[in-house]
């Protein structure tokens, strides 16, 4: 099993930055990608990113692409996502998860995820 603390969440405003990390334990030798999704208000869960903990591939949603930037820390067993340029819609509560199959990338499916961190975007 693999534990996940999301931090890092807050209120910013319009055009703003923010910068959310996942740190993980347990068994984290297995890690063969972390990701993170996003649910907003009424909304289902949306996938945003994932990077491969060998090699550091990384895949992203259109919506994004050029904004967001996802990195690992290996060593750290952590994951950040550097979020840039944020807009209102990307309000959401924000999930870290890892998936310890390495058949595919990006992984269709992750086994274990955090408990979710709040981020607010004001206009």
């Amino acid at each position: 099993q693999v534990q996940l603390v999301e931090s890092g969440g807050g209120l910013v405003q319009a055009g703003g930055s923010l910068r959310l990390s996942c740190a993980a334990s347990g068994r984290t030798f297995s890690i063969y990608a972390m990701g993170w999704f996003r649910q907003a208000p009424g909304k289902e869960r949306e996938f945003v990113a994932t990077i491969r903990w060998t090699g550091g591939s990384t895949y992203y949603t259109d919506s994004v692409k050029g904004r967001f930037t996802i990195s690992r820390d290996n060593a750290k067993n952590t994951v950040y996502l550097h979020m840039n340029s944020l807009t209102p819609e990307d309000t959401a509560v924000y999930y870290c998860a890892v998936t310890p199959i390495p058949f595919s990338f990006p992984p269709k499916q992750y086994d274990y995820w955090g408990q979710g961190t709040q981020v607010t975007v004001s206009s």
